[in-house]
């Protein structure tokens, strides 16, 4: 039995994000934001599954207990179009695999648009558990480079990239 289901984010879903943004959540991906920052992003969000240009997901557990956010975004990566994914989990239900199967199922929603060849996730070199999220969903580790996050800010991260062309079975999802 699944452990989590994604789904579509919605405007009910500020106090997740709000709750996301603790520092413990925050600390590889430039620290915590304003609120006001945070209001712009859940705004972002609920709007953006309509774009075409990706989707964010709540994670969810079996029982409705929203956990956690998960999605995909268009962007440019080396003068390829390409899917950029990321996620996180509030601290109290990390180390229990959620992120892992949550970022399986957004692989497989990614996939089934069938726009883009390659999937990239760009962790922090200095984050172990989202390095092993990766591993576990069946990324494969290119190598470590400098990456801007937030906008105008680099961090030493690392670029892991999944064929969305292969079978599932294939791609470890």
């Amino acid at each position: 039995m699944a452990q989590v289901r994604i789904a579509p984010w919605s405007e009910d879903d500020l106090a997740l994000l709000r709750r996301l943004n603790a520092p413990e959540v925050r600390a590889h991906t430039g620290g915590s934001e304003t609120d006001e920052q945070v209001v712009s992003r859940h705004e972002r969000y609920a709007r953006f599954s309509g774009t075409g240009k990706g989707c964010m997901f709540t994670v969810v557990l079996p029982d409705g207990e929203k956990v956690g956010s998960v999605g995909y975004w268009e962007r440019q990566w080396r003068g390829e179009p390409v899917y950029e994914m990321g996620w996180a989990v509030l601290p109290e239900h990390q180390g229990r695999g959620l992120a892992t199967e949550a970022v399986r199922a957004v692989v497989a929603a990614a996939r089934d648009r069938r726009t883009r060849r390659w999937a990239h996730a760009y962790p922090s070199v200095g984050n172990p558990a989202s390095n092993a999220v990766c591993r576990k969903a069946g990324f494969t580790l290119l190598g470590e480079i400098d990456f801007e996050y937030p906008p105008g800010e680099y961090m030493r991260s690392n670029d892991w990239r999944l064929d969305l062309r292969a079978p599932a079975e294939r791609a470890g999802v």
